[in-house]
């Protein structure tokens, strides 16, 4: 076993035992701290398995962005993270009946999984050779070619579930002052002021 091989072993126990603290962890301050080295855990092991660009990718975007994010909202919303708790104990057996049947299907996956015999040449070779053409640019012509369409379709999905997200939680209140953009534009404003010839002393009417 080699250095490679020791760290990525490494980075894979540190994954799973920063994933497991996400969720265990009372402070969801510390829940999102443990998220953050869940995802340089999975970078790491990404930049061993020669795939440098997904790595960057989730450093840039699911740390620097995603769970920073998380780490501000939970930190600046007033939440009775107690009462929360509270209201998810009601459910913890149906939740727990609902974990245990899919660790149930996990043992029946894995006790009839079958490799392929092209597996093991494959997880030897996970990205083209460097003298052909960079991994990055492989990793472009596979999207944005041979499964362009499929990529356009996921983004849509993504697009119409943040619509439908935003749609499900707007709400409209009544005792809040809006602004009517379209009313504002047509306004007249021959209408809208009036020239008052205020004498000295006088004072507004």
């Amino acid at each position: 076993m080699g250095v490679a091989d020791i760290t990525f072993y490494a980075f894979a126990a540190t994954l799973l035992t920063a994933g497991f603290l996400v969720t265990v962890s009372r402070n969801p301050v510390h829940s999102v701290l443990w998220l953050i080295l869940t995802f340089l855990s999975a970078a790491g092991m990404f930049v061993l398995l020669g795939a440098e660009f997904i790595a960057m990718l989730l450093i840039i975007v699911y740390v620097g962005a995603v769970a920073v994010l998380f780490l501000f909202v939970v930190m600046m919303l007033d939440i009775d993270f107690a009462a929360l708790r509270g209201e998810m104990a009601r459910y913890f057996p149906i939740a727990s009946i609902i974990g245990i049947v899919l660790l149930m299907q996990m043992a029946l996956l894995f006790g009839s999984w079958q490799e392929a015999e092209v597996a093991r040449d494959l997880r030897q070779a996970p990205t083209p050779d460097l003298n052909e053409v960079h991994n990055t640019k492989a990793l472009g012509m596979i999207i944005y070619d041979q499964y362009f369409l499929l990529f356009q379709v996921a983004g849509l999905i993504l697009l119409v579930a943040m619509i439908g997200a935003i749609v499900l939680t707007l709400r409209h209140r009544k005792d809040v002052k809006r602004q009517n953009v379209v009313a504002q534009m047509h306004r007249d404003p021959a209408k809208a002021m009036e020239l008052k010839d205020v004498k000295p002393g006088q004072g507004l009417g």
